[in-house]
């Protein structure tokens, strides 16, 4: 039987896919996204040894709940791809309980899903971080764009359902011109059905506190409504269905 590490699980709405979702973050991200609000799942070490049946069983606890409620599973992190083997399996028995599947992924690890994996996923909750290379790296700090654009193009191919996300951050990745970059992207998926705009929050700042680590954004403003709106109407200016 297959083992992960897994951080945390919640039940969600509306958030992670569509419905009542039950979530499972798991440990372990390559990512050091200068705006995470989880530091504490960077590393696999930080979760909780388990296998794919004792999470399934898990899962059926709320089977009946999640069905009545339209919802289903994702499977988030850190960085999901990185504990593939595991994200597989356990997607795989979600498809067994006829459970609607979504994956969250930074697509940076895209290479890493096999064509069994994907063929028990429903839905991709794409994290593309910025649409130009240089601030890519910047937000990253290690990550380059291109293997998630690649990815993006592998699950169009399939058929398979994609929500971009973009994490919008005052000075960091909302410059108008990044912004159209990413738009691109998305427009240029058939399966695209919306992007949601995040904005940048600060919520995750007593994590780095406690675990010693300084955090990058301190004095970063959250973005203003009109920000917002100037970004979400960039995407729809590209066709596409933003909120």
């Amino acid at each position: 039987m297959t083992t992960g590490s897994v951080h945390s699980f919640d039940i969600s709405t509306g958030v992670d896919g569509p419905g009542t979702r039950f979530v499972a973050f798991l440990a372990g991200c390559p990512l050091r996204c200068l705006y995470c609000h989880s530091p504490d799942t960077w590393y696999r070490r930080s979760g909780k040894p388990t296998t794919a049946a004792a999470l399934l069983t898990e899962v059926g606890r709320y089977e009946r709940f999640l069905k009545v409620a339209g919802g289903g599973v994702t499977i988030s992190g850190g960085e999901p791809l990185q504990q593939a083997a595991f994200t597989r399996e356990v997607l795989r028995g979600c498809k067994d309980l006829r459970l609607h599947t979504a994956l969250d992924t930074s697509g940076f690890l895209g290479s890493y899903a096999d064509d069994a994996l994907l063929d028990v996923t429903d839905l991709v909750l794409l994290d593309i971080k910025s649409g130009d290379p240089a601030t890519y790296r910047r937000v990253t700090r290690t990550g380059r764009l291109e293997p998630t654009v690649r990815f993006a193009h592998r699950l169009a191919d399939r058929g398979i359902s994609i929500w971009i996300r973009f994490v919008l951050v005052p000075g960091l990745t909302d410059d108008p011109a990044n912004v159209d970059e990413v738009a691109s992207i998305a427009a240029g998926m058939p399966t695209v059905e919306r992007v949601e705009v995040l904005p940048f929050h600060r919520l995750g700042a007593a994590k780095y506190a406690a675990l010693g680590i300084p955090f990058p954004l301190t004095g970063t403003p959250v973005p203003d409504g009109t920000l917002l709106e100037r970004v979400r109407g960039q995407f729809r200016d590209h066709g596409l269905t933003a909120y």
